[in-house]
């Protein structure tokens, strides 16, 4: 899952007050998504802003990082699996991506709902 301001930033540094308050919650929020959904030995959370040249706009990455992901690439890890990754351009079946957003939909929705009854 990829997290990203709204407006154009690129990098952390340029958050305003608000967008960085809410940053952390968000993350938090999204990794527990992605640990329900996908189970995985780790969660890796990774910052990326590059263009081809320059700074293009800010990402983060909550990304799964599982035992079968790890024996597919060779058991790489950390930047180097992620740079493997990206270099094979290996991509989910579309309806598998639809189907975890759907999820991940759900349990955002079930976070929120959450959030909003202890502050009641």
């Amino acid at each position: 899952m990829i997290v990203g301001p709204r407006d154009h930033v690129v990098a952390v540094a340029e958050l305003d007050d608000m967008a960085a308050a809410e940053l952390g919650p968000l993350l938090r929020d999204t990794a527990r998504v992605v640990e329900t959904l996908c189970r995985p030995e780790q969660t890796y959370v990774c910052m990326w802003s590059h263009g081809s040249d320059a700074r293009k706009h800010l990402h983060i990455a909550v990304q799964p990082v599982t035992a079968e992901v790890r024996a597919h690439y060779g058991g790489l890890r950390s930047e180097q699996l992620q740079a493997r990754m990206l270099a094979d351009g290996d991509e989910p079946d579309i309806t598998d991506v639809q189907q975890f957003c759907e999820r991940a939909r759900e349990l955002f929705r079930a976070i929120t709902d959450s959030g909003n009854e202890d502050r009641s």
